[in-house]
This record gives structure tokens, sequence and C-alpha cells, in this order.
């Protein structure tokens, strides 16, 4: 009877056994099979922004300094206003080189006497010298003085020219048309001929340089899809993000590249008729490429790393098994990565449940193109 009981004991722990491992099997069975969505992208023309930060600089600047040392006797500008060229900015007191003007007037005067005086003498000399009531070398000793007071006439006539220029820059004028910025001395001020500290400065921003910086890897990385010597479309954005609403033009390209930052800088010129683009501010610049390039747009999601930080995409077989391909990433597009190759369309690019799967595993394939495209 106990032998009995043992050979049912033992066939329940034996049905039990393969019971537990036939469950077990089909829930391995069941785990291995996990839904996931993939994607076909196709190749199409893309025309490809590249976002710079760029820095606002007036087209054309004056730094106002004196060429005349003196007391500054008015300012004759509002600051922050438009000034026009040839506008009166300061007034220097004129009183001593009014003085020098007037000397060096009579000085003028009493050699264009002195130069008649000789010049007669010389008329004179060569009348004299025909009927022999003359020595030749009378003559020629009469006519070098003659010389010399023409040639100090000559002198004075500079000298009045240089005292009456000194006395027109006693009225500091606006070299340029453009928007003035705060004085840097008042009235009573003592100024200097050509001293390093500026007075005012005057800023052309009719029409404004905005200038960007890029690396230069990335200029040659871009080469095949932005040519940067066309006058490329650029677009600014303020820091709010506001769009400005004039479009400028790529203008210039540094012929150099900066040796600390391995940069080159980018020059765009935008019209700027309400003065919204004030020099010295930041903006967000986009450059739209003048030709479109072939390429797949592929969801950044779908783009995962491997150990070595390669880019990779992971694959559904036609055994509906999962693998893994390297890929080369141009650059980034709105939320999507540029490939310009190394996918084909036919491929199935697992775009959701990369996380729930690994190289054993069998999927079940769900098309979601539809959901991702655009």
């Amino acid at each position: 009877m106990l032998k009995y009981h043992k050979n049912i004991f033992s066939l329940l722990l034996i049905t039990l056994i393969f019971t537990s491992c036939e469950q077990k099997e089909q829930t391995t069975n069941t785990q291995a099979s996990i839904e996931v969505g993939y994607i076909n992208v196709k190749k199409e023309p893309i025309s490809v922004e590249l976002e710079l930060l760029g820095k606002v600089k007036a087209k054309e600047e004056a730094l106002i300094r004196p060429q005349i040392g003196g007391i500054i006797e008015k300012q004759l500008f509002k600051e922050g206003s438009f000034v026009k060229q040839g506008d009166i900015l300061y007034k220097i007191d004129n009183s001593s080189y009014k003085a020098s003007v007037n000397q060096a007037q009579a000085l003028l005067n009493s050699a264009r006497a002195n130069l008649k005086s000789l010049e007669s003498k010389q008329r004179r000399a060569d009348e004299l010298l025909k009927f022999d009531g003359i020595s030749q070398q009378e003559v020629d000793d009469i006519k070098a003085s003659f010389l010399q007071a023409k040639a100090l006439v000559e002198q004075r006539i500079a000298e009045l020219e240089n005292t009456k220029i000194d006395l027109a820059r006693c009225d500091i004028k606006a070299p340029i048309s453009g928007y003035i910025g705060i004085s840097n001395v008042t009235v009573g001020a003592l100024v200097n001929a050509n001293q390093s500290e500026e007075l005012a400065t005057i800023k052309d921003t009719k029409t404004v340089f905005v200038d960007l910086t890029q690396s230069y890897n990335e200029i040659l990385a871009l080469r095949n899809i932005i040519n940067f010597e066309d006058g490329i479309s650029v677009n600014l954005k303020f820091d709010d993000n506001t769009p400005y609403n004039l479009e400028g033009k790529l203008e210039a390209k540094e012929l150099s590249v900066d040796e600390n930052s391995q940069t080159v800088t980018l020059r765009a010129i935008f019209s700027n008729p309400n003065n919204l683009l004030l020099p010295g501010m930041m903006t967000k610049a986009t450059l739209k490429s003048q030709k479109e390039v072939n390429g797949f747009l592929l969801p950044q999601q779908a783009v995962l790393r491997d150990q070595k930080a390669n880019p990779i995409i992971t694959l559904i077989t036609p055994e509906n098994k999962t693998t893994t391909r390297i890929i080369q990433i141009q650059r980034s597009f709105e939320n999507s990565w540029i490939i310009l190759d190394g996918i084909e369309e036919s491929d199935k690019i697992i775009i959701e449940g990369l996380n729930k799967i690994n190289n054993r595993t069998t999927v079940i394939a769900k098309d979601l193109t539809n959901k991702y495209k655009d």
C-alpha cells in the first residue's frame, strides 16, 4: 500500500514538473514576440536650414573726435536723435582761431605788397639794362628778390588756408548720417586734437550687418548642401522668437579661420528702415540653402547610439528578427535627422518599442509610417 502511494506521488510530481516547464516555455515564447512599430522613409528633396547666433553691427559707424584743441562752447544735437551728414554737433570756442586767420591774412597782404614793389623794380631794371644803365649783377639780384617775394606770397596763402581750416574745425560736423549716441563731454570741457576718447558715436543703421560665426568643420560638412558663396537667404528672430519681417542675404565670408575658436565669420546684410535692429544686439539667424538635396528625413527617436557612440538604427528582417545598422547623420532638421545615404526605402526601421527588444527578439511588426509622416 505504501509503495502504491509512493508511485502516485512520483507520478504527480513528474506531471507538475512537465506542466511547469510547458508553462515556462509558453511564457518565454510569448515574451519573445513583442509588438514594435516601424516606418519606411522615402528619399525626398530637402531644403536645408542652418540656425546660427548673430550679432548686429552698423553698416557705417563714425567715432567723433576733435581735430583741434579748445573749449566746447555748444552742443547742438539731442542725444539719441537722427543727425544728417554735415550737421554741426559741437562748437569749439573759435576766438583764438579767428585771430590766427586775421594774422595770416595780414602777413599775406604784406607779402603781396612787397611782391608788387619788387615786380615794378624788376621791370625798371630790365629797361635800364637795355641802355647799360644798370649792371647785369644788379638785375639778377633784383630778379632773385622778386622770386623770393613770390614764393613768400604762396607760403602766406598756404598759412592762411591752414588757419581757415582750423577755424572751420571749430564746428565739429557729422561725417555721416545716422543716430548719434550719448555725448561723452559737456559744454565747457577742454578737448584736444585727435584725442583717444570720442566725443560721441554716430551709427548708420538704415542698413545693418549681422555677423554669424560657424565652426569651420561644420562648414566643411555642409559644403555639399549649402553653398556659402551664393547669397543665401537669411531670416532673423529676436530673443523672444518674434521674427524680423525683412529677409537678408549672406554677403561675405571671412577668408581665414579664427585660431582660438576654429570658427569662420559669415556676414549677412539687412535693411533696417524702422531701426529695430540695434548695433550690439544678439539675434537668431536661419540660413536657407538655395538648392535642395536628396536625402531621408528620419525621426530622431528612431536613432540610438551604440557603445562607441555611433548612431544606429534597428531594422526588422524578413524573419521578423531585429538587426542594427550604423548610419551617417548629416545634421538635424527640426525633429528629424538628415541622412543622405545608408538607408533603403524598403527598410523597416523600428521607431516604437526599441527599449523592449534585443537581438534575439522575434517581433510583431506594426506599420506606423502614416503616423510619422510630416
